[in-house]
């Protein structure tokens, strides 16, 4: 098909698809009585106290699991990095350590190296978030501190991780 017959199939694909659009009349909202107003707990204001670390269902998300061989982090994990910097915003004074973890295969340098790098990985996840930097210390375990010791994919799955603590609330 050339280009002209293109420009002309998609002008009437648009003029069609604009025709046959509906216009919805929006009706003002219905007003109902509410309740007195009364205290609301931190939580509703939108800032993190240190009780939400063992209740917010995202702040409880505390280990960030990697790909083998890799240090980018997962999309999936995304969400907690935005909820563990809000918290870090929030609250000053707050501290955190991200403890990277490999699994058993590679040398011990290579894996100390490479969960050093997933530790950084996201510390940089959290400050793009709005975390500082300075609430922030990263250390690297490597190997050393397994959470499974079989010798399975499923087992390195576990081990290959951060681990986010907060030395301070």
């Amino acid at each position: 098909m050339n280009t002209p017959t293109r420009v002309l199939l998609m002008a009437l694909l648009c003029t069609a698809a604009v025709a046959c659009s509906k216009k919805v009349k929006e009706e003002p909202p219905v007003a109902t009585p509410t309740a007195p107003a009364t205290t609301q707990p931190a939580a509703t204001t939108g800032v993190y106290g240190p009780e939400d670390l063992d209740t917010d269902a995202c702040l409880r998300q505390r280990t960030i699991y990697f790909d083998f061989d890799q240090d980018a982090l997962r999309p999936e994990f995304q969400a907690a990095m935005a909820c563990h910097a809000k918290y870090l915003r929030d609250r000053p004074s707050a501290r955190i350590t991200l403890e990277g973890h490999a699994d058993e295969r590679g040398s011990r340098d290579y894996n100390l190296g490479l969960g050093e790098r997933r530790g950084n990985a996201v510390s940089s996840a959290l400050q793009a978030n709005g975390g500082s930097a300075g609430q922030q210390t990263v250390t690297s375990y490597g190997e050393e501190r397994p959470t499974c010791t079989a010798s399975n994919e499923d087992c390195w799955a576990q081990n290959r991780r951060v681990e986010i603590t907060y030395t301070a609330r």
